[in-house]
C-alpha cells in the first residue's frame, strides 16, 4: 500500500482509538438512561439514540475541523486538549446526575442531550487527529460511536481491569494535542526549519502530561484518609 493509504489507516485507528478511550462516561449515561426501559424498548432506545448522537457528534466534529482553519485555533485547541489528556488521568467519571427514563423518547432524548453535553473532549480530539480530513471524521465516529454503546459498560470494565490503557490514551492525546500545535499556520514554519524541536516538542509535551497525571494520582492516594474525620 501506498504512504498516504498507511496514513489514512493510522489516522482513522487514531481517531478510533481517541474517541473509544474519551467515550466511557457517555457508555454509562447510555445505560443508565435505558434501564428502566423493557428489553425490547432498551434496544430501539440504544439504537435511536446511538444515530441521533453520531449524526451531532459528526456534524459538530465538522465545525470544529473548519474552525481548527482560523489562525491560532489550532494552538488553543491544542493547549486544550493537553488539559483534557491531563484531566483524563485525574479525574473520576461522574454519572450521578443521569436519571433512568421510564419511557423511549425520553430515553432517546436524554442519551443525544447528555452525548452532546460530555462530548466536547471527543470532538476537539477527533477533530485535531483528522488533520482537515471529513471522511476520516465520519468514518472514525461511525465506527467508534456504536463499539462504545453496543459495548456498554465493557469498556468500561476493560479500563478498569487494564488501567494502562489509560495512559496510552493520554499519551496519544498528548501526541494530538502538540501535533496540533506544532502545525498552527503561525508556528510551522519554525518547527519546519528545525524538525528535531518539532520531536522533542512533542515528547516533553507527552512527558509532561504523563508526569504530571502520575504526581497528581500518587499525591491524590497519600491524601486520602484511612479512618476518616467526622465533621
Amino acid at each position: 500500500m501506498s504512504t498516504s493509504v498507511w496514513e489514512f489507516i493510522l489516522s482513522l485507528l487514531n481517531i478510533v482509538f481517541l474517541d473509544l478511550i474519551l467515550a466511557g462516561d457517555n457508555a454509562i449515561v447510555i445505560g443508565l438512561a435505558a434501564r428502566n426501559l423493557a428489553a425490547d424498548t432498551q434496544k430501539k432506545a440504544v439504537l435511536l439514540g446511538t444515530a441521533g448522537a453520531v449524526t451531532l457528534r459528526i456534524i459538530a466534529t465538522i465545525l470544529v475541523v473548519w474552525l481548527l482553519k482560523v489562525p491560532w485555533l489550532l494552538l488553543a485547541g491544542g493547549l486544550l486538549l493537553i488539559f483534557i489528556a491531563y484531566k483524563l488521568l485525574t479525574d473520576e467519571n461522574n454519572e450521578a446526575d443521569i436519571k433512568a427514563e421510564g419511557n423511549l423518547w425520553s430515553a432517546v432524548r436524554t442519551i443525544i442531550i447528555a452525548d452532546a453535553a460530555m462530548g466536547l473532549d471527543n470532538v476537539i480530539a477527533v477533530a485535531g487527529a483528522a488533520k482537515h480530513n471529513i471522511t476520516l471524521v465520519v468514518l472514525g465516529l461511525l465506527i467508534s460511536v456504536p463499539i462504545v454503546v453496543w459495548g456498554s459498560t465493557l469498556f468500561i470494565k476493560l479500563i478498569n481491569k487494564f488501567p494502562w490503557i489509560i495512559y496510552i490514551g493520554s499519551a496519544v492525546l498528548g501526541f494530538t494535542a502538540s501535533s496540533m500545535i506544532t502545525e498552527e499556520e503561525r508556528i510551522e514554519p519554525f518547527f519546519e526549519q528545525y524538525p528535531i524541536l518539532r520531536y522533542l516538542f512533542i515528547a516533553m509535551v507527552i512527558a509532561g502530561i504523563l508526569a504530571a497525571g502520575l504526581h497528581k494520582r500518587h499525591s491524590e492516594h497519600k491524601e486520602t484518609p484511612t479512618g476518616g474525620i467526622a465533621s
